[in-house]
Parts: structure tokens; sequence; C-alpha cells
């Protein structure tokens, strides 16, 4: 009786270890990328977005925040980016996983009143920054000041300012509004990013710029362009500080149309991988190079939201901009 005892406790116990070893097998494995990650952006290489993304695989790599991970940025800008945005909405599986599209305020803006797409048809995985604007002439232009911009359009003389899309013509329009100019005077022409709008006033093909200081930093330095209005509450610093607000340019309240910069995925991105990507961001945000290397060199203002922060953000975000356009 007892080796019959000893036996049965002998297969039970083996059960139990066989089940537990089952248990083990089943814990699920802590969420990683696949060997090459794709991020989309929207807008033209060279482009503020660009710099945005190339800068954050940059210190992903470098850090080794992410490990063993190629990083293919590819600049899908037909339909003025709503063919790479809708792409991004649908991917399943794997490739939903392993794909991340840089997703701005100037991006969402043209996507709500263009297409069906709505932010919640993405994971937000975060916002990363805010940005601001400029008008800068080339070494062409006509016009010394924007004071001398404003007098020639009132006095009949049309202004042509090019800039990108989104966010740069929400800014335009608020200018012009102030100022009391209309469209054809003082009009703007659209880009698919701001540096096909900068290539354009360095072939002289337009008399001003719009663009935030990311894009123009490289030709502000090689002394291409000049800054010659802050579109901001306060002056910028730097090689900027002698742009004047608009307040000090004339009886003006002074314009800004801030711009949030962040981080994207498709909808059926799984909550591990968005956990991840968003822990990610997180450290980069948090890095000494992100300060000194993109924060303080392109002047933004440093403002990390995690995942769900951020989805509430741009969710209220996106329902006052419909609102203000009676889009429902």
């Amino acid at each position: 009786m007892f080796k019959k005892i000893s036996k049965l406790m002998v297969t039970v116990m083996g059960i139990a270890l066989l089940a537990g070893c089952g248990q083990k097998e089943q814990t699920p494995a802590a969420f990683k990328p696949a060997s090459q990650l794709d991020w989309i952006v929207t807008s033209s290489a060279g482009g503020g977005s660009d710099i945005f993304t190339r800068k954050i695989t940059d210190i992903m790599t470098k850090d080794k925040i992410v490990e063993g991970v190629t990083f293919v940025v590819n600049n899908k800008t037909d339909g003025n980016g709503e063919v790479g945005r809708n792409e991004v909405a649908n991917l399943k599986g794997d490739k939903a996983n392993n794909t991340l599209l840089t997703f701005n305020s100037g991006d969402l803006m043209p996507m709500v009143q263009n297409t069906a797409n709505r932010s919640g048809n993405f994971q937000i995985i975060a916002i990363m920054a805010v940005d601001k604007q400029l008008l800068f002439k080339g070494k062409a232009s006509k016009y010394a000041t924007f004071k001398d911009a404003i007098d020639a359009a009132k006095a009949g003389t049309p202004v042509i300012i090019g800039g990108s899309k989104g966010d740069d013509i929400a800014t335009y329009e608020a200018m012009i509004a102030e100022i009391g100019l209309s469209k054809d005077v003082m009009k703007y022409i659209t880009y698919n990013s701001t540096s096909e709008a900068i290539t354009a006033i360095l072939g002289g093909h337009v008399d001003l710029v719009m663009s935030k200081p990311a894009a123009a930093s490289e030709y502000v330095n090689s002394g291409d362009l000049t800054a010659i209005l802050a579109l901001s509450e306060k002056r910028y610093e730097g090689n900027l500080k002698d742009a004047p607000t608009l307040s000090e340019v004339g009886s003006y309240k002074n314009v800004e149309v801030p711009v949030w910069r962040g981080v994207a995925a498709p909808k059926s991105m799984s909550a591990d991988a968005v956990k991840y990507y968003t822990e990610a961001l997180k450290k980069v945000s948090d890095s000494a190079t992100w300060k000194t290397e993109y924060i303080d060199i392109y002047k933004l203002i440093s403002d990390y939201k995690n995942s769900t922060d951020a989805t509430t953000f741009v969710k209220q975000f996106e329902s006052e901009f419909m609102a203000s356009k009676g889009i429902k």
C-alpha cells in the first residue's frame, strides 16, 4: 500500500511540475520590434518633420534605446501626405507593430478637412515637442523688413509667401487677418514641405517663406535666409533674435499657432508595442542629446506626453479644430 501511495504522489508531483512548466511557456515575452522598423514621414526630406524623425532614430540607435533595429525612414508625400497616413492607419499584423508615423498638428488639420481619417484611426504614441514659425527673406527679396512687405501689399503690390501645409496655412491666415490684408494682396503658395518652400525662395520664386527654426537653421547660418518676423508671443533667441514679433512691427496683436510634434502608429498596433514605443520615446525626450542637439538647436519647447496623455490631448485638439471649421 505504501508503495502505491508513493507512486501516486510521484505521479501527482510530476503532473504538477509539467503544469508549472506549461504555465511558464504560456507567459508572453516582452515586446521587441523586428529587425527593421519602418518610419513614415508625410513630408519631404530636409523639412522639420524629417529632421524631427531622423534625430529621434539617431538617438534611439546611438543611446541603445532600441537595439538590433534598422530604421527605414520613408518620405511619402503623395496627396499632401494623405496616402502615407492612410496606409499607416490600415496596416495589420506584424507590420502594424513595426511601423511608426511622424504625426503633427500640421498633419492632422488637413487630414480631417480632406479625408475621412481621424486621430482615432491611429494609435497616438507620444507628443515630443512644440514648435512655432517665423517669416524669412532671401538674398533676392525685395523687402528688407516685414513692414516693407505690409506697406507694399497695402499699396496693391502682391506679396507672395511660400510655406508648407497645415499649421503654416493656419498661421498665415491668422496673420493676414490680424494685419487686415486679403489673400489677393498677400498670397500664400503651398508646398509639400518647408524644404521645398525654402528652395523656392532661394530660387527667387517667392518673396518670403514661412518656416520653423529647424528647417531654416542651416540657411540662416549660411546667410541665405534672414528672419524678419517671429510668429510668436515673444522673440526667439540666438541667430533669430533680431526678428520682431507682429506687435513690434505695428499696432497689431502677436500671432502664433503652436505646432505639436508627435508620433503615431497603426490602429491595430498591440498594447505591448504601444507601451514599448511610448517608453522608448520618453527615454529619447529625457536624453541630454535630445535637448542639446534638437530642442536647443532648433529652438523648440520640450513637451513629452505619453500615449495616454497624448491621445487625450490630440482628441481635444482635433475636436476644437473641427468645431472651428464646422466639420462634423
